[in-house]
């Protein structure tokens, strides 16, 4: 199960800086961290002071440290930003002869968000993680709530009916878990996990159809994504099961062949394949299959089934 809020930190350290020599020409200085503390090299500081039309700028230096000198008295508006890190605002009275102005600004994606919109984010933060605390003791009922609590805080949070149609699955309350996937689903077409939990569902509950349906949508959109690792490997795994249930034995396994194209160590795959090989009484292919989740899963849950089929089905091609 994934979650994909992030974490951000919010501090704003403002000192004064008593060195004379520097402040004389209005001085700011300071440094630019991300949400990690480390230091953010090549971010740009913009100073604006109202009613001026002249525009300063500078940048962070390896160690995340800048300096400008030369600023005239008044009251600026002073933004760091770097792509993909974040923004951030403050305001400062800079005075020539004063003493200079030190800001230790810290970068996150939601440090240029109004404090409305911050507080929001920090409260579906806490509610998240103790949604998310929940759910990996097992107390599923909870998590539900926690998660709930959480789309009243951000009504469009589309993981947090992700994580209820998940938890719901935990308990096998299939059509529960089919509704939250669903609306997942109608705040995001293209979300590929929703899909994914779908069509598991629908499978739990033998609804063939609509499982392949929505597993298909979901290792469609895994491609489209760049699902070329293990999670597409798993998507086509999915979508293979599916379709064995169903007992579309050929079409599963072009599925498990393209899971094990894409993770050859993938050992249900490859088990699942020599399955769907012997349905279709392919037995050099399952024995090829069955022999190669062998060499992956010595020990497996399979392995002992697999240990007592293979030597028939080897005299089999012989």
């Amino acid at each position: 199960m994934r979650t994909h809020l992030f974490r951000a930190t919010l501090t704003l350290i403002v000192a004064l800086a008593f060195t004379a020599s520097a402040a004389a020409q209005g001085m700011v200085k300071g440094q630019v961290l991300d949400q990690n503390g480390e230091p953010v090299e090549g971010a740009t500081i913009l100073f604006v002071l109202p009613d001026s039309p002249r525009e300063i700028k500078t940048t962070s230096g390896k160690n995340g440290e800048f300096v400008q000198i030369g600023l005239k008295s008044g009251r600026y508006t002073i933004t760091a930003n770097k792509d993909n890190v974040g923004s951030e605002t403050v305001t400062a009275t800079v005075t020539q002869g004063g003493g200079g102005v030190n800001f230790t600004f810290n970068l996150s994606p939601i440090s240029s968000l109004s404090m409305g919109d911050r507080e929001r984010v920090m409260a579906l933060q806490e509610v998240f993680a103790a949604a998310s605390e929940a759910s990996n003791a097992g107390d599923t009922d909870l998590a539900i709530a926690k998660y709930t609590e959480a789309i009243g805080v951000s009504p469009d949070c589309k993981d947090c009916y992700l994580n209820i149609g998940f938890a719901h699955s935990d308990e096998k309350r299939w059509p529960d878990a089919v509704a939250a996937f669903n609306k997942a689903i109608e705040l995001d077409s293209n979300f590929s996990d929703a899909y994914s939990g779908l069509a598991a569902a629908y499978n739990a509950q033998k609804k063939f159809d609509l499982a392949q349906e929505a597993g298909a949508k979901a290792a469609s959109l895994a491609s489209t994504g760049g699902g070329a690792g293990s999670g597409g490997a798993e998507q086509a795994y999915n979508q293979g099961v599916i379709l064995f249930n169903g007992q579309k034995y050929a079409e599963a396994k072009v599925q498990f062949e393209t899971a094990v194209n894409v993770d050859p160590r993938m050992a249900l795959a490859q088990y699942q394949l020599g399955m769907a090989s012997l349905n279709l009484g392919q037995i050099p292919d399952a024995v090829k299959a069955l022999e190669a989740y062998l060499e992956i899963e010595p020990n497996g849950d399979k392995a002992s089934e697999v240990n007592t089929a293979l030597p028939a089905l080897k005299a089999m091609v012989q």
